[in-house]
């Protein structure tokens, strides 16, 4: 009888190739937020799949690429400690993107890991078959790869097979966690998340970078629904009366969006309350940085 694993694997690469996608993929649930927009991910966020005989434990971490402000400067900081404590790394790329200085400057930072490096080539629902083999080609030729697993995360193809490989590389022992949880993050920073999401999702390029969400109060009513008040931070009057709308528009869409995935992840009615402020350059304010859960 095959022993129990159970380990830590961290899904790294640039912003944008899905790594997002792939974890509520593999979790069949949404945790990690999606978006188009680059750095979407902040939180090195933890999601747990269990199996009869494994437990896999992905650290979802933000897109790797140089700080340019103290928030950037705690994303990658995030991204080299997960490296260091993980059973195993999936490198994510995306095969209809060139190969370029981004997943050069991350291959450098692998070179300096002992763990087991499994390069993940997804979206591949986007090009020919016969397509990827150059591609295979290329990263194998940089570098010594535990093993080369082309993907659609969104199709979800392939995903057995990477679950499988990545299961010869986790350590034998019991389950870290109990078999119904999905997440360590607690649900007001994922509600917080979904806000932000819908944020990034409605509003232009001006403002997505800028934005921050707080979860200040969440009760259960006498009735048994859920009351949710958010803060929507930005840098700018300009990105206030973005994120508002004319006569409130845009802001009662990105709540009815939000609040819509929030009642799915709790199962129950949710009343969203949300409110937008001005603080100005929070990205390099540590205080600030602490209040929204950047340690």
């Amino acid at each position: 009888m095959e022993q129990h694993k159970s380990g830590f694997i961290a899904v790294i690469g640039r912003p944008n190739v899905g790594k997002s996608t792939l974890i509520n993929s593999l979790i069949g649930q949404k945790i990690a937020i999606m978006s188009d927009k680059p750095q979407t991910t902040r939180n090195r966020i933890l999601c747990i799949l269990t199996q009869p005989e494994a437990q896999f434990i992905f650290l979802d971490t933000p897109g790797v690429h140089k700080p340019l402000h103290k928030l950037g400067e705690y994303m990658a900081h995030a991204v080299e400690e997960t490296l260091k404590e993980v059973d195993a790394i999936l490198f994510v790329t995306d095969v209809t993107e060139k190969f370029g200085p981004g997943e050069r400057f991350i291959m450098e930072r692998l070179k300096a890991t002992k763990r087991p490096v499994l390069l993940v080539l997804n979206k591949i629902d986007r090009i020919d078959g016969e397509a990827v083999l150059p591609i295979i080609a290329n990263y194998a030729a940089q570098y010594d790869f535990a093993g080369i697993i082309p993907i659609s995360a969104k199709e979800k193809k392939n995903l057995e097979v990477l679950l499988d490989e990545i299961r010869k590389y986790l350590p034998e022992g019991p389950a870290y966690y109990p078999d119904d949880m999905v997440t360590d993050q607690p649900e007001r920073l994922i509600a917080a998340e979904m806000v932000r999401e819908k944020v990034l999702e409605l509003t232009r390029d001006e403002v997505p970078h800028a934005v921050a969400v707080e979860v200040e109060e969440m009760t259960t009513r006498p009735r048994g629904d859920m009351y949710i008040r958010a803060t929507i931070y930005v840098e700018r009057d300009s990105q206030k009366g973005i994120v508002i709308g004319n006569r409130g528009s845009m802001l009662r869409e990105i709540g009815q969006r939000a609040r819509h995935d929030i009642e799915v992840m709790l199962g129950t009615k949710v009343y969203l309350d949300l409110w937008v402020k001005v603080r100005k350059d929070w990205r390099n304010r540590d205080a600030i940085l602490k209040s929204l859960g950047f340690d």
